[in-house]
């Protein structure tokens, strides 16, 4: 009787992950896949439902990594993760210890700051931007 509850939930998790391609269900389908063959050979329901939870967190915990690092190559970085890694041009001191600070980047204005917690960049300096920390750039001198 649950062995048709298992092949139904499979089918289902499989079609999510179909349409959504999220690498999220797949790992649930392979748990509910395998208490399937459980109930197939006889076990009872909370043995099935044990084997569903513990199947589906190794496959999330050992292979959701790896699938991710090989099946989502093709995924594009948002407009602020694309600036992290190039070069600014400082419109306004930058001046940490007073929160001071402007650069330009792809032709748009950003708030600045460093790393240091009383770091200070002149203005026409050309910076690299470090990172991102809420609406500021973090932005470090180039070295010449």
């Amino acid at each position: 009787m649950y062995t048709m509850g298992w092949l139904i939930l499979f089918i289902i998790l499989l079609v999510i992950e179909i349409f959504t391609m999220g690498l999220t269900t797949i790992w649930f389908a392979g748990g509910a896949l395998i208490s399937l063959f459980a109930a197939l050979i006889g076990f009872g329901l909370p043995v099935q439902i044990v084997v569903f939870i513990v199947v589906s967190a190794v496959l999330l915990v050992m292979t959701r990594p790896v699938a991710v690092k090989y099946f989502n190559t093709e995924r594009q970085k948002t407009n602020a993760e694309s600036l992290i890694g190039q070069q600014a041009v400082v419109l306004k001191d930058v001046d940490t210890l007073h929160s001071a600070g402007l650069v330009e980047v792809n032709g748009q204005e950003w708030s600045a700051k460093t790393d240091e917690p009383n770091g200070f960049i002149p203005k026409d300096s050309v910076v690299s931007i470090e990172g991102i920390q809420g609406v500021k750039l973090i932005v470090k001198s180039k070295e010449v």
